[in-house]
């Protein structure tokens, strides 16, 4: 799910580096649907400035690349570069930071699909090892329900994972389009994520997206994030580009 920009994202103390993994800009959780079959997408930003207890970063960009391998299946490649404006004891400069790979599948082809009821979809791999940051692996599931109306499009999150600290985490995450057929149609997301041990966080995004043609996507969107302590504000901007890597034929049955 390239994506191109700049943005800016203003931090109180207190909120982790790390976002939920799955990936739908200007999101974070994702949709009932995968990439068709050869079909290549990059999902590139934004580019923008992290502050935190731990330190400041640039963050160029947050990347995932998505890639139609079957009908119905998808490989999700996910990771961001972390560049720190000041040096931090015991960190480096560099980082590459939530580093994992997934494959996502369509369990259930619903109105996503062009087809009727609600799409069903599972995304699920490992937490890999960071390059400058956690050394562990970890693992994570999502399991995406999804509806559209010619008015409003639904996508429930519901994931649970084992962190590479070796926790228990749960997120839950309901997204909101606007009228898929409208150029630039509003969207919004509310979310909770507790890892156990550790604080509950919630965020809530509101923002829109620029279908400019297909093929290509414009998005550009505000987060207020909030866990006991601390607050947050991201502004998003963001592209999603895809491009058919080879031609694949349905056989009829």
């Amino acid at each position: 799910m390239p994506r191109l920009n700049l943005a800016l994202a203003t931090l109180a103390a207190g909120i982790a580096l790390a976002t939920p993994a799955f990936a739908y800009r200007p999101f974070d959780g994702t949709d009932g649907d995968v990439a068709g079959v050869g079909e290549f997408e990059l999902e590139m930003g934004p580019a923008q400035f992290l502050s935190t207890p731990a330190g400041r970063y640039i963050v160029a960009p947050a990347t995932v690349l998505n890639l139609g391998v079957a009908r119905g299946l998808e490989l999700v490649v996910d990771f961001k570069d972390f560049l720190g404006v000041e040096p931090v004891a015991g960190q480096p400069r560099m980082r590459l930071l939530d580093t994992d790979v997934f494959l996502k599948s369509v369990l259930r082809r619903g109105t996503l699909q062009g087809e009727t009821g609600v799409s069903i979809a599972l995304e699920a791999g490992p937490l890999l090892p960071e390059i400058g940051g956690n050394k562990n692996f970890g693992a994570q599931a999502n399991l995406i329900t999804s509806y559209r109306w010619d008015a409003l499009s639904l996508h429930l999150n519901t994931s649970a994972a084992l962190t590479r600290d070796q926790q228990l985490d749960g997120f839950v995450s309901l997204i909101l389009e606007g009228p898929h057929d409208w150029a630039i149609r509003p969207v919004g997301e509310v979310y909770t994520e507790h890892e156990f041990g550790n604080d509950t966080r919630y965020s809530a995004l509101a923002g829109a997206i620029w279908q400019v043609r297909d093929g290509l996507a414009l998005d550009a969107a505000i987060r207020y994030g909030v866990q006991p302590g601390s607050n947050a504000v991201e502004v998003r901007f963001g592209l999603t580009w895809g491009v058919a890597l080879w031609h694949h034929e349905e056989t009829q049955r």
